[in-house]
């Protein structure tokens, strides 16, 4: 049990019969009542963001995630395959547990699997990853007014503003939390 008065970004809990991981938390201390901590939480299982409320010094069973170094394959239908590179085994995963994954990952990329007690979550994508320019529109000389943008298409069929200055063919670093443009490659 952990006391949620020591929550950390990036922790993983158990509440509610459901694995969350902890995306941002406050603490709150009112004038007036009792204080309380306010997390944002994102369920392993479905991926959905809650926000929830805590009192202060409330415990909450804390989720040991297992991590697995695998590296994606290819897509079978519906079904994408990774492949752990020690043992060789395999592993199916359903495209609708991927999906905001999916924007970010490429063939021949390692992740980290993550499982609790036996059962697959989902995937840990890294903090960044470089991805190539496939699309988008030539910048215009002189068209150079502060934070200008324009939409960019990667190899993986996402797509994100980028600055002017981005052509086709360029490698960009992005940002795997939010989806952002960080620099070029």
């Amino acid at each position: 049990m952990i006391s949620v008065n020591d929550f950390k970004t990036g922790l993983t809990i158990k509440v509610e019969n459901g694995i969350w991981k902890v995306l941002d938390f406050q603490h709150v201390k009112p004038g007036k009542g009792a204080a309380f901590v306010r997390s944002k939480l994102r369920n392993l299982r479905t991926g959905a963001i809650q926000e929830k409320t805590f009192r202060a010094g409330e415990k909450v069973e804390k989720a040991q995630i297992e991590n697995s170094r695998m590296q994606y394959l290819y897509a079978n239908g519906d079904s994408h395959v990774f492949m752990d590179n020690e043992t060789y085994d395999q592993l199916e995963l359903p495209e609708e547990r991927l999906e905001y994954e999916l924007k970010f990952i490429k063939e021949n990329m390692e992740v980290h699997i993550q499982s609790y007690e036996g059962e697959t979550i989902g995937i840990e994508l890294p903090n960044t990853v470089t991805l190539q320019v496939t699309e988008t529109e030539p910048g215009i000389k002189g068209d150079t007014a502060t934070g200008a943008t324009k939409q960019a298409t990667v190899e993986t069929g996402y797509s994100l503003n980028v600055p002017l200055f981005v052509n086709e063919g360029d490698l960009l670093v992005i940002n795997t939390t939010d989806g952002s443009y960080v620099s070029r490659g």
